[in-house]
């Protein structure tokens, strides 16, 4: 043992003398280890970040909004329904029974569209698969209430009931799980952005430092000028690392504004949309139901949450989802202006049913001039759908955006600081061959 701790001691006043190579060569072995350390951890956070942003565009957020446009679908799918119902049999309303129809069909592709995305992606297909077994339950009642000819009223309320109890529940359950899904996603690309960011920071500030000093060393202690590889080095691990450390705080910012000012008020107004379908269904619920007190009191809560945002899940309602930095030229005012004049159509029309006018009530429902609900309600979606475009679009614009910044980054430090690596041996060669 005092053997072992003479010879270490021997070997550490070796290494430290300045007159002996020994310093030289340990400084240059750090020198490299570091420069390998931030090649290696650079290129593989940088590949990792990549890898991140294509499961943000190409997976999660698809997810989410595949979630979200199920959830409208189903929506007003149980409003076409409605609408069917309500102008079945009568020959003046025939063209809102072909247009509702036809919307219907649209919906319903929609719908099986979305299920079969969701199906293909989703992790939890368990409860995708609950949500067809709901979904062929619901269109049976619906095979059923287009059938059922003066009963239709009966088979509608057992279709929307399996749809507002099971449907739109297991709908939501599947929206909330790909909201979180991500969620996390953005969690785990942001660690990744941190450690990258730290790690570059702390390394490539070392290596330049040691390269500074060895320079700085080999100059007083060999009485030579600056050598040029050791110099070409330095510049190039900060033409690595300055790069890197930008591009990543460029795109994390880029890709985190668009998750706030578009992606997530897309989806909380696809939310809000949903909402207004569903409450616009109520309307023609209160007629088939003979003025039925549930359906305008559950149209007054649903349009209490787009109002205010009271009592439901859009918080702030249509002032909150609909304003922001939108490329949209409608403005919050103006959605919440034509919400409101749908809200008073829909006044209108319980008023009449109540007052027992009720082809005055359907046809103030079912027209297509202004101040009639369909109008009034096509007006206001017409806003809502522009809004939405317009956040998917920019979205959809800053994910390119950062894919493009984080291209090619798991191998330019390859490259770069493969070099410096490269560099280091031949600066110092000479000066070990003084030593021969």
């Amino acid at each position: 043992m005092p053997a072992v701790l003479e010879a270490t001691r021997s070997f550490t006043r070796r290494a430290t003398r300045p007159e002996t190579p020994a310093r030289l060569r340990l400084w240059v072995a750090a020198t490299i280890a570091t420069a390998a350390t931030l090649l290696l951890t650079l290129s593989l956070l940088m590949a990792r970040a990549q890898e991140q942003v294509r499961i943000i565009g190409d997976e999660a957020a698809p997810q989410a909004a595949t979630a979200a446009d199920l959830y409208f679908a189903l929506s007003d799918l149980d409003a076409q329904v409605a609408r069917m119902v309500l102008t079945a049999g009568d020959d003046d309303l025939a063209g809102s029974q072909i247009d509702a129809l036809g919307t219907y069909q649209e919906r319903s592709r929609q719908v099986d569209a979305d299920v079969q995305q969701a199906l293909a992606t989703a992790t939890d297909r368990a409860a995708v698969a609950e949500l067809a077994t709901h979904l062929a339950v619901y269109r049976e009642r619906v095979w059923q209430t287009l059938t059922a000819g003066d009963a239709a009223a009966g088979y509608y309320t057992q279709a929307t009931n399996v749809l507002h109890l099971d449907l739109l529940p297991a709908a939501q359950d599947l929206r909330d799980r790909s909201t979180e899904r991500l969620s996390d996603a953005y969690a785990r690309k942001s660690a990744t952005e941190a450690w990258a960011v730290t790690l570059a920071v702390v390394l490539g500030a070392a290596l330049v430092i040691l390269l500074f000093a060895l320079q700085v060393w080999l100059a007083r202690r060999f009485r030579r000028v600056l050598s040029p590889a050791l110099l070409a080095a330095t510049v190039l691990t900060a033409a690595v690392v300055v790069p890197a450390v930008a591009v990543l705080l460029t795109q994390s910012a880029t890709l985190s504004a668009a998750r706030d000012d578009s992606l997530a008020p897309f989806l909380a107004l696809s939310q809000a949309r949903a909402i207004s379908y569903d409450a616009a269904a109520d309307t023609s619920r209160f007629l088939i139901s003979d003025n039925l007190a549930y359906y305008d009191d559950d149209f007054q809560r649903k349009s209490a949450c787009l109002v205010t945002g009271s009592a439901c899940d859009v918080p702030g309602g249509l002032p909150a989802v609909t304003g922001g930095p939108d490329v949209s030229p409608f403005g919050r005012d103006q959605v919440l202006t034509r919400w409101q004049a749908y809200q008073k159509d829909h006044e209108r029309i319980v008023g009449l049913a109540r007052g027992g006018k009720n082809e005055e009530a359907v046809g103030a429902l079912t027209g297509i001039r202004r101040g009639d609900a369909s109008f009034d309600f096509a007006y206001f979606d017409a806003a809502v759908d522009d809004i939405a475009s317009a956040r998917s679009a920019a979205f959809g614009q800053a994910l390119r955006d950062s894919k493009t910044l984080l291209a090619g980054w798991s191998w330019i430090p390859v490259a770069g600081l493969g070099l410096v690596i490269v560099l280091i041996p031949p600066a110092v060669r000479r000066r070990f061959a003084e030593y021969r």
